[in-house]
């Protein structure tokens, strides 16, 4: 049952995130940089159905500004004039992502990937899915990365690059977007393996997102700096001399060496950390022995920490180890941490870069208005998207779900979550929107 529920809630949160990728590749072509490409639409205005393939090899690499253009026949005016983004550029893209034919084919896609739900480095059939799409599409891609990753790319082939790994567009591009197709986000270190794997080859900024049952549906929330924590867990063993519970001074008791260093470590966040620098420890398991007549040889003590910076989050790493390990040698005990460097389990810090932030901000309120952007508190949760962070100028934020009327008010964690599919528009035009006027501005 426990399985059953983790896959319930597993594939809705990322399918939200493929089928944005989906439309940004269904509405951006792979164009060449000549006059005459950027003359012609790559779909018709008149039959703009997002799963009907171009069906000549003259269409095949043709861009996209004519959709967005007051009138088909002046095209070239309406890419020249959102090279300047402007309030009407912002109500075409929006207008052309709320397009029925385009909310009907986004929910599809997302019901398909959700009917086929995977678990980390597991997601085949959504990879031949994400391949299928991408191959109809004519977008050139590599796989694999990371076993089942995939790195997709759309626009001239030229700097600069932008990557992003849910997103929508609806306008030519003057350089490049890295369409990032990542396994493994909720279990396994999927970001780290793609980056090992080349994913950011060229990439100067990323984007990303992640829905939020907190937030009314459509809108967008997110902060500079510090997001998200970074987050590790320990496992600790305490190891003394059994003897008879009778007899105490025949053996060396490790629980009594376990429950004085539980204690002690509650000092490190509250006698050492400067109040205003959040960070947590807290102890989550403690195991001895099960004789009550005998006191064990070992007692096994676990738990988690968190913190927003990278400097306090290691610092946290070494306190923790140093204070069980010293506090078990009073106790005449010895003692050993595991922080499951080798599982995949420490995840750093998701921090916003400033920049990335304020152009994500820029965007949220240019599209959909300054009352639906918020600026939103830091969250003890942890993503790997903050392994692309340490790496490259990236911006995250969130996508509100909200719907009390249809039920979609719970966690992405929860066996009872449900999304508001009135986002999947909203959240595609504003990841292709990020896209392109980063390019726009960097080109």
């Amino acid at each position: 049952m426990k399985l059953n529920q983790f896959l319930t809630k597993l594939i809705p949160t990322n399918s939200i995130l493929i089928i944005s990728l989906f439309l940004l590749a269904s509405l951006i072509s792979q164009a060449e940089t000549t006059p005459y490409d950027h003359a012609h639409p790559f779909f018709d205005v008149e039959d703009c159905c997002l799963s009907c393939k171009p069906t000549t090899e003259a269409n095949k690499n043709r861009s996209l500004h004519a959709l967005t253009s007051p009138t088909a026949s002046s095209p070239a005016s309406s890419h020249r004039s959102c090279e300047v983004w402007t309030e009407a550029c912002s109500e075409e893209v929006l207008s052309f992502a709320k397009r029925p034919e385009n909310v009907e084919w986004l929910k599809t896609i997302r019901r398909r990937i959700h009917e086929h739900p995977e678990l980390a480095f597991e997601e085949f059939e959504t990879s031949r899915l994400v391949r299928e799409e991408l191959d109809r599409l004519d977008i050139g891609y590599r796989f694999p990365l990371a076993k089942t990753g995939i790195r997709a790319w759309i626009g001239t082939g030229g700097p600069p690059f932008v990557a992003v790994r849910a997103d929508m567009d609806a306008l030519p591009i003057q350089g490049t977007v890295i369409l990032i197709f990542q396994p493994a986000e909720e279990a396994g270190n999927g970001a780290k393996r793609m980056i090992g794997d080349g994913a950011l080859e060229d990439v100067e900024a990323i984007f990303a997102a992640h829905v939020s049952h907190e937030h009314p549906t459509g809108i967008i929330g997110s902060r500079s700096g510090a997001l998200l924590a970074g987050c590790g867990f320990f496992r600790a063993v305490i190891s003394g001399k059994t003897g008879r519970a009778g007899s105490p001074h025949s053996s060396v008791n490790p629980v009594l060496a376990a429950a004085a260093a539980v204690i002690s470590l509650q000092g490190i966040v509250s006698r050492e950390s400067n109040p205003l620098d959040s960070q947590v420890v807290s102890v989550t398991a403690f195991n001895g022995g099960d004789d009550l007549g005998m006191i064990p040889n070992t007692v096994v003590l676990g738990g988690t920490l968190r913190a927003f910076s990278n400097t306090s989050f290691y610092r946290l790493l070494q306190r923790i180890e140093e204070v069980i390990v010293e506090q078990a040698s009073v106790y005449r005990c010895s003692a050993t941490v595991d922080f499951f460097k080798n599982q995949s389990t420490i995840y750093p810090p998701t921090v916003n870069d400033d920049n990335m932030h304020e152009h994500v901000r820029k965007v949220a309120m240019g599209l959909l208005g300054p009352a639906n952007f918020r600026v939103v508190p830091p969250m003890m949760g942890a993503e790997d998207f903050s392994f692309y962070s340490e790496v490259i100028p990236a911006g995250f934020f969130y996508i509100g779900i909200r719907n009390e009327t249809l039920g979609s008010t719970h966690t992405g964690h929860s066996p009872y979550f449900f999304i508001d599919e009135d986002v999947l528009p909203i959240g595609a035009v504003t990841h292709a929107t990020i896209a392109e006027r980063y390019l726009n501005e960097h080109g």
